[in-house]
Formats: C-alpha cells, sequence, structure tokens
C-alpha cells in the first residue's frame, strides 16, 4: 500500500467509524432525537455496524485498522512494516477529529438545545474550579456523545479493563488470518470484527465506555474541548490518558500473544 492509500483510507475510514458511533451515543443522550434513551444496547450495535461501515469502505484501500491499537498488534504480528505506524496513527487521529467535528455539524440543533435546557444547567457544578478532580471530575453533559468515561473511577481496574476488552478486539482480527487456509476472511473479515465490538460492548463496557481504540476516544476529547458549545463543562483530561493507553498497551499484548500461541 502507498503511504497516500494509508492516508486516505484511515483518515476516512476512521471519521465515518467516529461519524457513526459518536452518532448513536449523541441519538441515544438528546432529549431532542427521536432514539432518545434508546440505550445500551443501541450503543453496543451502533459501534459495531460504524466499524463494519468503516472497515467495509476503506478495506480494499488501507487495510481499515482504524485503530492504533489494532496498528501496534499487527506491526508485532508482522503484517505491517513498523515504518508505516505513525502514518497509520495520524491518519487515523486526523479522521477521528473529522468525524468527532461531523456528529456536532448533525446534531447542532440537539446541541444547542441541550446545553441552554434549564435542567442540564442545574445538573451542572456552579463553580468547575471548585470540584474535587478525584471525586468528580468536570465532565460536560456532552463529553459521553465524544469520549468514554468510567462509572467507577479506579485507575488500575479501569486501565486493565481496557486492556482486556482491546486484548480481545485485537486477537480476534488476527486470527481471522487462521481461517480459509491462512489467507483470512476477506469482506467477511469486518462482519465478524463488527460482532467483536458488539460483543465487547454489551459484555466488557460497562465499566469505562469500552475505548478499545486510543484516537476514537482522544480525537473526539480533543473536538470537544476546542468547539464552540455553550456550557459544555469540562473535557475531563484527568482521565483521558486511560483509554489511550489501555488499548496500546492491549494491541502490544495481543500481538504478542498472538507470535507466541498461533504462530
Amino acid at each position: 500500500m502507498s503511504s497516500s492509500d494509508i492516508f486516505i483510507g484511515e483518515t476516512i475510514g476512521t471519521a465515518v467509524l467516529i461519524l457513526l458511533g459518536g452518532g448513536v451515543c449523541a441519538a441515544v443522550t438528546f432529549k431532542r432525537s427521536k432514539a432518545f434513551n434508546a440505550g445500551w444496547v443501541a450503543i453496543a450495535f451502533g459501534w459495531g455496524f460504524a466499524v463494519l461501515t468503516g472497515a467495509y469502505m476503506v478495506g480494499g484501500v488501507s487495510g481499515a485498522h482504524l485503530n492504533p491499537a489494532v496498528t501496534i498488534g499487527l506491526a508485532i504480528e508482522g503484517g505491517t512494516k513498523w515504518s508505516d505506524v505513525p502514518l497509520y496513527l495520524v491518519s487515523q487521529l486526523l479522521g477521528a477529529m473529522i468525524g468527532a467535528v461531523l456528529v456536532w455539524v448533525t446534531y447542532y440543533g440537539q446541541f444547542q438545545a441541550h446545553l441552554t435546557d434549564p435542567d442540564v444547567i442545574a445538573a451542572q457544578p456552579a463553580d468547575e474550579g471548585l470540584v474535587d478532580q478525584k471525586a468528580a471530575p468536570a465532565a460536560g453533559p456532552v463529553l459521553g456523545i465524544f469520549s468514554t468515561g468510567p462509572e467507577i473511577r479506579n485507575t488500575v481496574q479501569n486501565l486493565v479493563t481496557e486492556i482486556i476488552a482491546t486484548i480481545v478486539l485485537v486477537l480476534a482480527i488476527l486470527t481471522q488470518g487462521l481461517n480459509n487456509d491462512g489467507n483470512g476472511l476477506g469482506v467477511l473479515g469486518a462482519l465478524i470484527t463488527s460482532f467483536v465490538v458488539v460483543s465487547i460492548g454489551l459484555s466488557l463496557g460497562g465499566p469505562t465506555g469500552y475505548a478499545i481504540n486510543p484516537v476514537r476516544d482522544l480525537g473526539p476529547r480533543i473536538v470537544h474541548s476546542l468547539l464552540p458549545l455553550p456550557n459544555k463543562g469540562g473535557s475531563d483530561w484527568t482521565y483521558a490518558w486511560i483509554p489511550v493507553a489501555g488499548p496500546l498497551i492491549g494491541g502490544a499484548i495481543a500481538g504478542g500473544l498472538y507470535n507466541v500461541a498461533f504462530k
């Protein structure tokens, strides 16, 4: 694959992933959305289908990693050149930020209505500067549309949860190559991966919201911090390193496990 293939494919594919994944979070969050309160199952399937759409769209262009944890796992396994890794990661981060902006554009009216709703404003801390960062981090009322956050804030547990969930994802992707005489599953692989993501969301997503993808969390969190949203609150940067480090560690472990157990 050429550098332009990697850049174009990963940027577009990751943008579509975040547009559809963040979109389902927005649809479930906003009162003025027809999918308001659709629940966790809708979110899990929404993210799974987001992976399917993005991966199927650009699989023939860049390989559709769409996730630095997958790229790292593939590089350790040997399927991706280490020299290509920086380009993959930069393209994925750019795509994630573009996708997050598109979610904001799509739901612009809902963002404005939600963030000027007296009930939403009243529920926020009166002075973010007085918030105890350990007990109640300043996470704004729409941050969950852009990025993840834990239900119980425990650094070790949150990190381990993200590592375990990402190992499942990346190992499931790597072992596809063991099927069909080692030729992988072709376009069917995107479908299998999407159902793995749904399974992770339903089974392992409860504690942290299952980032399992560093740019899925970091790119939209950056966009949240930059967008001119009224009463948007903080971006919870004290937690932000966990959904970046956890998936990267998990992807690396999955690559190593594959080399030891399956090669």
